[in-house]
């Protein structure tokens, strides 16, 4: 019986392979490699389907949130809040601006961050609230902004997980000042190798986005700032276009997928799956459930040829960058969550024979188990 990938992305092509052959002869043809009609093109359908009047490729994620926070101003001194649930880049482009790295615990039965400890750990040198929608699964936008916009400070959506995904039918990334995108090849919108977006209503943050990530110029020959090289290439946005026009109906089958594994998956009483805030619509990058004796069920998935991952085994305050073991206990609602988090198998072409043979090698783990 063949075996059920953690996640497989040779579909995508196949199914998009015509429309994507010939852009990319388009692309080769008119040697488009260095921004040009392939990205101005993308960063405009992609602020449409995000729902902001600008969007700025850049070269990753990371630069993103790094170029953005520089454009709100942050330095050194300055505190940024954000979860200790996520990738290390969402830290690092924090510290990359010489800021301090708050982290707010997260909630229980979400994953997200928590607005109550966000709140709780605002300071007088609070300068950002950084949430990150885990997953691809919105926070509780509508409080944390409340509270932001208590002590006007901006909020800065990390989106790195959820492209697509809405809150009372706005597409998250439209909703703080900016929106940070990722399009690296596994994402729900990837990308042949590394790419990235920031989204904006704020022509500010747009123009200051564009210009660092250029070598700090608008004009080639003209260089306002001291700047870098964090563009996004042509053939990236050439490949991002044609399969933006397919997100949504690949989201869409990611919820079916979803949608199995929580009812099925919820009738096992040592599995935890997760939860949704109402008026929001997940687009489930990954699947994450919470698991009794996670380590073993993952090797029993293994040896049944069904891939499985973590996201994320260490919190960001424990790894060593961070501070390490010394400040364990600090927050131990994720310290406790990240001992039993399990990603299962989640792509929009995965079949759901694929989804019900995960679900049963779970039901059996537990039954032989016990």
């Amino acid at each position: 019986m063949e075996g059920v990938p953690f996640v497989d992305l040779y579909p995508q092509y196949s199914e998009l392979k015509n429309d994507i052959d010939a852009a990319l002869e388009q692309v080769l043809k008119n040697s488009w490699f260095i921004g040009g009609k392939p990205v101005f093109e993308f960063e405009n359908a992609l602020a449409a389907s995000v729902g902001t009047t600008l969007a700025v490729g850049v070269a990753n994620a990371t630069s993103a949130l790094w170029l953005t926070l520089k454009a709100l101003g942050i330095g050194p001194g300055d505190e940024v809040i954000t979860t200790p649930l996520t990738a290390f880049p969402t830290a690092e482009a924090i510290m990359l601006n010489g800021a301090n790295v708050v982290f707010a615990d997260i909630e229980e039965e979400t994953f997200q961050i928590s607005p109550a400890e966000i709140e709780r750990k605002i300071s007088p040198r609070t300068k950002a609230i950084l949430p990150v929608h885990l997953y691809g699964i919105p926070v509780n936008l509508p409080r944390i902004q409340e509270i932001a916009t208590q002590r006007n400070l901006p909020v800065v959506e990390d989106c790195a997980q959820a492209q697509g995904a809405e809150i009372l039918g706005k597409r998250v990334g439209s909703m703080g000042v900016a929106g940070c995108f990722s399009f690296f090849p596994s994402k729900n919108l990837g990308c042949w190798g590394d790419g990235g977006a920031v989204c904006t209503n704020v022509e500010s943050i747009a123009r200051f986005v564009r210009m660092f990530a250029n070598h700090g110029r608008l004009e080639k020959f003209t260089h306002e700032i001291p700047g870098a090289n964090e563009r996004l290439d042509a053939l990236h946005a050439s490949v991002l276009r044609i399969k933006l026009t397919k997100l949504d109906e690949w989201n869409a089958k990611r919820r079916v997928i979803a949608d199995y594994y929580s009812e099925k998956l919820s009738k096992i009483e040592e599995v935890r799956t997760p939860k949704t805030y109402e008026n929001t619509t997940p687009v489930w990058h990954l699947y994450v459930i919470r698991a009794k004796d996670r380590d073993k069920l993952a090797k029993h998935l293994k040896e049944k040829g069904i891939g499985t991952g973590l996201h994320y085994p260490l919190p960001l305050h424990l790894q060593p960058a961070m501070g390490g073991e010394q400040r364990r206990g600090e927050l131990p609602v994720v310290e406790k969550a990240t001992q039993e988090i399990l990603s299962l198998p989640m792509y929009p072409h995965l079949p759901l024979e694929g989804a019900k043979r995960v679900v049963q090698e779970i039901e059996n783990f537990y039954v032989h188990k016990s």
